[in-house]
């Protein structure tokens, strides 16, 4: 793929992501592109699907949760006090507020989202709930505006697959954690090769967390290939039933699947 390619389905992601941060807080959007969910659904109902609890829900500010993802990486992050936090799509703030609660104000926050309405979204969101261990930068996920080996814990909740060089995403996430550092994210992996109409049609499928996914082998070459060690991929086939309702009438249920994925620096 070309460095033109790469910044096409950048700058289309970002375009997509930018109409979700600018949209009222009671429409629906999850991590699907023309189809919405059931209108009778709300955020919340969303990401009780996706794994949060009724107190997670309840613990961050009005306007940060969008019902985007595809689990809840802080279900699996082990988060503890004093530790810094990295989101890679961090979106209005959700799991960042979430985690900053785990890791109290001795520990620290940090937000990286490529769309500057998210970024606006998510510091608005911050001030709001009063959260002072959180902070918001602008970039890119294979460029990230962090310090070397700075980082303790990396979560990510279905933004990877929508980067058009994964690998140097993994390279980059390797950079800035501090050796024994970890990651534990929530992403799309492909279960079986995609039909030729998925492959040819990125205006609705890239943006929507599908024809970007990598298979399980190919992450684990990835993570291998950035250093990581303890590399642990879950795929978790009851998702199936909400990611059935991303794009209607393409079965794509069939195709991608959530997983839990987890490495180590060494």
């Amino acid at each position: 793929m070309s460095n033109q390619e790469k910044d096409q389905i950048r700058q289309k992601v970002r375009n997509r992501y930018k109409e979700i941060a600018l949209q009222g807080e009671n429409q629906i959007s999850c991590c699907s592109s023309s189809n919405p969910c059931t209108p009778s659904m709300d955020f919340n109902e969303v990401s009780s699907q996706l794994g949060y609890s009724k107190q997670e829900l309840s613990s961050v500010p009005k306007g940060a949760n969008l019902g985007l993802g595809c689990g809840n990486p802080i279900a699996i992050a082990d988060l503890k006090k004093g530790e810094v936090v990295l989101d890679l799509g961090s979106g209005g703030g959700f799991d960042c507020f979430l985690a900053a609660r785990q890791v109290t104000e001795t520990g620290k926050v940090i937000g990286v989202d490529m769309t500057p309405e998210m970024i606006s979204r998510a510091r608005s969101n911050a001030e709001k709930g009063g959260f002072t261990n959180v902070e918001f930068r602008l970039g890119e996920i294979e460029h990230l505006p962090v310090a070397d080996n700075s980082v303790d814990v990396i979560i990510s909740n279905c933004v990877i697959n929508l980067s058009p060089d994964k690998q140097q995403v993994f390279k980059e996430a390797y950079r800035v954690l501090k050796s024994g550092g970890r990651i534990a994210i929530s992403d799309i992996v492909k279960t079986t090769e995609f039909p030729e109409e998925i492959k040819n049609n990125m205006d609705e499928f890239y943006a929507s967390c599908v024809s970007g996914a990598s298979t399980i082998k190919e992450l684990e070459l990835m993570l291998k290939q950035s250093g990581f060690i303890q590399i642990s991929i879950e795929p978790k086939d009851e998702s199936r039933e909400f990611i059935k309702d991303w794009v209607e009438g393409s079965n794509i249920e069939d195709y991608i699947v959530s997983s839990i994925i987890k490495a180590v620096k060494p």
